[in-house]
């Protein structure tokens, strides 16, 4: 426990009331920027704070988790990935590391249905040609798409998003459900969206639709490369929701602009905010700014999650979203 007030950081600005709930809780400084933090001034509130509550645009490396002294003690971290955090650096500097899981999995398998449906149907592509005033009125072949219903989706990682989106697709579209995870899922959950696990390679070549929602890690960086990639029909479309890096972006750009697949709709980037030169000028392509967990009541949910982390912290109780090392 802290003896006296907790001086807390915000990296970036929360719901507001939320941030008024952290302020009872200690000294709070908030980002009156809202702009990401630099390298210097993250080690900065590790040095200056005993909480720091980053986001997924801090990248909290062993470099900076390194830097002495570190008066932090814990992290809690506004949002369900944690790639952003070295947590073995983090475990050596004695710092806990919690997160805000649950609470974003149906805003962000929404977004994911939202992006299939905009990429079937060349939504974005639509829209652009009405804004544009490039549109010269309805006729029998124009901008024909693909029909989404009945056909199959393949998800790769079949946790808690993968599993709400299985269930949008299958109950709403009647899609047939493939997946690709390391376990399998519950027999009932099976049952339920008559599912079949399969080998990636397999769900690859047999889907319409490929969504990614696995977590970023060494085993699943670039995950899908060019040779996976290469193993989809020329008919189907991939979905990103998961993390930027899972996919070869460039690779992706290949695929994209030689026609071996049709489409993608993109939530996520490998270098947020900055694309692979070239990605934005594909028609075919549908790009979102990272708002999967972009709704007013599930940022304010996963802002109430990280208070209660820190509550728990101050009382010198349980964390109760404490990452673990694996």
């Amino acid at each position: 426990m802290i003896e006296g007030q907790a001086k807390i950081v915000l990296t970036r600005r929360w719901p507001a009331d939320v941030e008024q709930q952290m302020a009872q809780l200690g000294d709070l400084i908030r980002n009156e920027t809202d702009a990401p933090m630099s390298g210097d001034q993250l080690s900065a509130a590790l040095q200056e704070a005993d909480i720091v509550c980053p986001t997924v645009t801090d990248s909290l490396s062993a470099g900076i988790l390194a830097k002495r002294p570190v008066r932090a003690r814990l992290l809690a971290n506004f949002g369900a990935g944690f790639n952003h955090i070295d947590l073995n650096a983090a475990h050596q500097q004695g710092i806990a590391v919690t997160n805000t899981p649950d609470v974003l999995t149906d805003a962000t398998a929404e977004i994911a249905l939202t992006l299939m449906m905009m990429s079937a149907r060349r939504a974005s592509e639509g829209e652009r040609q009405v804004r544009a005033q490039a549109w010269s009125g309805w006729r029998p072949t124009h901008m024909l798409s693909t029909q989404v219903s009945g056909r199959t989706l393949g998800i790769i990682g079949m946790g808690r998003i993968g599993l709400a989106f299985a269930r949008m697709a299958h109950h709403g579209l009647g899609m047939r459900i493939l997946y690709h995870n390391r376990n399998r899922i519950a027999e009932s959950f099976e049952l339920e969206l008559q599912a079949q696990k399969v080998p990636l390679e397999h769900l690859l070549r047999s889907s319409d639709f490929v969504s990614v929602h696995c977590p970023s890690t060494t085993e699943t960086h670039h995950l899908l490369d060019r040779e996976h990639l290469a193993l989809m029909p020329s008919h189907a479309h991939l979905i990103n929701t998961a993390r930027g890096d899972v996919v070869d972006e460039s690779a992706l750009l290949e695929a994209l602009q030689s026609k071996s697949i049709a489409g993608a709709g993109l939530d996520v980037y490998e270098a947020e905010p900055t694309l692979t030169p070239g990605l934005i000028d594909l028609e075919q392509v549908v790009l979102l700014p990272h708002m999967g967990s972009g709704t007013t009541q599930t940022r304010r949910a996963m802002g109430m999650r990280a208070l209660a982390n820190v509550q728990a912290y101050l009382q010198g109780s349980p964390l109760p979203d404490q990452v673990t090392l694996r």
